[in-house]
C-alpha cells in the first residue's frame, strides 16, 4: 500500500512539473516573435475581434463598471477633450440617440419635464434673449417672406380678406337702411 501511494505521489508530481513545463513553453511561445505575429494575424481579422469583443458579457460589465466608477468618469472626461476622439464617438451614437429621443418625445413623463424645464425663469429668459436677437428676427422675417410667396398662403389670406369685405358690406348694408330712416 505504501508503494502505491509513493507511486500516485511520484505521478501527481510528475503532472504538477508537465503542467509547469508546458505553460512556462507557451508563455515563452507567446513571447516570442513568432507567437507575437500569430496573435496578430488572428487579431487582425474582423471576425474574430468581433468575437472576442462583442460576444463577452464581461466586456459589458466592464464597461458599466468603468462607467459608474470615479475613475472611469475621470477617463472619460479626459477622452471626451480630444475633438478627434468626441466626434467619432458621437458618430458612432447618433442614431441610437436619435432614436432614443424620439421615443422619449411621445413620452408624457419626459414631456412634462420638458415643460418644466422650459418654464424655469432661467431659461424663459435664455429663450427670450435669443428671440429678440437680431438673427432670429431675420430669421423669421425670411420665413415670413416665403410664406407670403406661396400660392397657399396668398390664397387663404385672399379667402380671408373677402370675407372681411363681405362683413363689412353686410354691416354697412344692414347699417345704412336703419340710419337713413332715422335721420329723416
Amino acid at each position: 500500500m505504501l508503494l502505491g501511494c509513493a507511486a500516485a505521489a511520484e505521478e501527481q508530481g510528475s503532472n504538477s512539473s508537465e503542467y509547469e513545463e508546458t505553460k512556462k513553453m507557451l508563455v515563452d511561445l507567446l513571447k516570442s516573435d513568432e507567437g507575437k505575429s500569430a496573435l496578430s494575424d488572428i487579431l487582425s481579422e474582423e471576425s474574430m475581434r468581433e468575437k472576442i469583443i462583442m460576444d463577452q458579457d464581461i466586456i459589458k460589465k466592464t464597461v458599466e463598471d468603468t462607467l459608474n466608477a470615479e475613475k472611469g468618469k475621470a477617463f472619460w472626461e479626459e477622452m471626451m477633450k480630444d475633438p478627434k476622439f468626441a466626434k467619432t464617438f458621437a458618430n458612432s451614437m447618433q442614431s441610437k440617440n436619435e432614436e432614443m429621443l424620439k421615443a422619449l418625445m411621445k413620452d408624457p413623463e419626459y414631456q412634462q419635464m420638458m415643460i418644466d424645464v422650459m418654464k424655469n425663469p432661467e431659461m424663459e429668459k435664455a429663450t427670450l434673449e435669443v428671440l429678440k436677437g437680431k438673427e432670429h428676427r431675420k430669421q423669421v422675417m425670411t420665413i415670413m417672406s416665403e410664406a407670403l410667396e406661396s400660392p397657399k398662403f396668398k390664397a387663404k389670406i385672399t379667402e380671408i380678406l373677402d370675407k372681411v369685405a363681405e362683413k363689412q358690406m353686410s354691416k354697412e348694408d344692414s347699417g345704412g337702411s336703419g340710419g337713413g330712416s332715422g335721420g329723416g
